[in-house]
């Protein structure tokens, strides 16, 4: 649950007002803390967070908005009125995630410099320590994004819209990249398509590796497939 904290501002007056005493800190507390729970930038973050949180314990399907209301602190009216549903909150989740992991793969270099030796460990690694969906327990058959996706039809809208802001962060990467190379004549639309599903498979099949070895190879053979594939030297 997200926490709130307590703002003192206005002891001074409330000294004077109280003829030099002290005014209980407690009614002031109560009416920020009140104050909060109403302002809708806090109601969003905690339905966020609570949502979040929620659905990495649960799983998306046996998750309700109730039980998101519940978790928050807020009516379940309130999520119905700063999300409009269910699933625009799966979505704005989603685009999140999606914003988080863009945020890991960029971390210390620009767009033009970035090459998949960098980023393809680096998403790899955000998934496994960021999956939220059920099934990330289960046996090799019944784990990773795509499995969950079959799985989870409520989680639909998540997984579409961290899809889309990944894709549109592709493009722009490879536009930057293959602009530092002079490299032209490259259908970018078609070609960010191609290497977001090629890193899909690569997600589920290095999380559902039988060894470290085989996720090893995994990784190794995915880096090289996208670098021939954007005309980066192999070695």
């Amino acid at each position: 649950m997200a926490t709130r904290a307590l703002d003192s501002r206005g002891s001074n007056a409330s000294t004077a007002r109280t003829g030099g005493r002290a005014a209980p800190r407690a009614a002031s507390g109560v009416a920020d803390m009140r104050a909060r729970r109403y302002d809708p930038t806090e109601t969003k973050a905690r339905v966020l967070a609570a949502a979040h949180m929620l659905f990495s314990r649960q799983g998306f399907a046996a998750t309700g908005t109730a039980d998101i209301a519940r978790e928050a602190d807020v009516s379940e009216g309130s999520i119905f009125y700063h999300f409009g549903s269910k699933k625009a909150l799966l979505q704005e989740l989603g685009r999140r995630h999606g914003e988080a992991m863009i945020a890991a793969m960029e971390e210390g270099y620009t767009l033009e410099d970035l090459e998949p030796g960098i980023t393809v460990p680096r998403v790899l690694r955000f998934v496994r320590d960021n999956m939220i969906w059920e099934g990330a327990e289960a046996e090799c058959a019944d784990c990773g994004p795509k499995a969950a996706m079959a799985s989870n039809p409520d989680a639909e809208p998540f997984y579409h819209a961290a899809k889309a802001v990944t894709t549109d962060w592709i493009k722009r990467h490879m536009q930057a990249a293959l602009a530092k190379r002079g490299v032209t004549g490259v259908d970018i639309d078609i070609a960010a398509s191609f290497t977001h599903h090629v890193v899909g498979d690569a997600i589920d099949r290095w999380l559902c590796a039988a060894s470290p070895e085989e996720a090893d190879r995994v990784e190794r053979e995915t880096v090289r497939y996208i670098r021939a594939a954007s005309g980066y030297p192999l070695d």
